[in-house]
């Protein structure tokens, strides 16, 4: 690829930053970005979801399917911060399979697991091109994961999650809204930097819709929970500013000055800018859907 010119569009800017070349921006986003994790990690008791999960499975280990699994910060985070390591000394099992198209995504992710994790297979592939074969799985989960889906493929990812959930199982999908800066940046950066090319984010309601149309509703309750709340950076953070705004959009072509000049972008930027303050605040809606059995015997 020539210097200073990203990959046309999102699906593929996405997967191009997931590599070691990305790590610079990766880190950069985290030092905001792990707050997304952090608060989904203390929105639901995990031990007694999973323990419910157990007491329906039966004697066995449970498996888990992690869907476009990242750099393994949601099981990092549940690892660290909620009671989930424990069941390890109950004897609970979780066989781990990790799923995501870039190959560097399975690396990172699979160092962060310890007990009750335990890797199991990995498959480089994106949800909708899973082996049918697959699963189906005690738990599934997708977490800040589906941003870059391709319009066309939203609905065969969708009944892909929905085919390989367990009737007994347990399903989570957190991702940005509408509405919540992930999206609204985003929209904003294709206007402004890219002429109004380019494929837009999957919102979180836009993959629930396709869930219920996938026939989730019809084994499990669909809940949906928002969270709302900010990531504020400083004004002399510079690198981690840019750095974070780079990720958001999958492009470290272009630099934070530039993206502040830009129309549409430079707007929006100015209106996330707290001057008194000397911060940026930006809004962030998140909806986290836990789908459960709806037999009356789930958690």
């Amino acid at each position: 690829m020539p210097p200073n010119q990203a990959p046309a569009d999102t699906a593929a800017r996405s997967l191009a930053h997931w590599s070691e070349d990305g790590r610079r921006t990766m880190e950069a986003f985290y030092a905001l970005a792990r707050l997304d994790y952090r608060l989904l990690a203390a929105e639901l008791d995990y031990p007694a979801l999973l323990r419910g999960v157990a007491d329906r499975a039966g004697d066995r280990p449970l498996t888990l399917l992690d869907v476009a699994c990242g750099s393994g910060k949601f099981p990092e985070t549940l690892l660290s911060d909620t009671g989930v390591a424990s069941l390890a000394d109950e004897g609970l099992r979780i066989d781990y399979d990790l799923l995501d198209p870039a190959p560097f995504s399975i690396v990172e992710a699979a160092a962060v697991l310890r007990p009750p994790f335990q890797e199991a297979a990995r498959h480089e592939v994106t949800l909708e091109g899973l082996d049918p074969a697959v699963g189906p799985f005690d738990v599934v989960w997708a977490t800040h994961a589906l941003y870059a889906l391709e319009p066309a493929r939203i609905e065969d990812a969708a009944r892909r999650f929905v085919a390989a959930l367990a009737p007994h199982g347990v399903g989570l999908l957190a991702q940005g809204t509408h509405d919540g800066h992930y999206l609204a940046f985003y929209r904003a950066f294709l206007e402004g930097v890219r002429g109004g090319q380019g494929t837009e984010y999957v919102s979180c309601e836009r993959f629930t819709d396709a869930l219920r149309e996938a026939g989730a509703g019809a084994t499990h309750e669909v809940d949906v929970r928002r969270l709302s709340y900010e990531h504020v950076v400083a004004d002399d953070d510079r690198d981690v500013l840019e750095g974070f705004l780079q990720r958001c959009a999958f492009d470290d072509t272009v630099s934070l000055e530039e993206m502040r000049a830009a129309p549409v972008l430079g707007d929006y930027l100015a209106s996330c800018h707290d001057a008194d303050a000397g911060v940026h605040r930006f809004r962030q809606e998140v909806d986290l859907v836990l789908l459960t059995p709806n037999d009356g015997t789930s958690a």
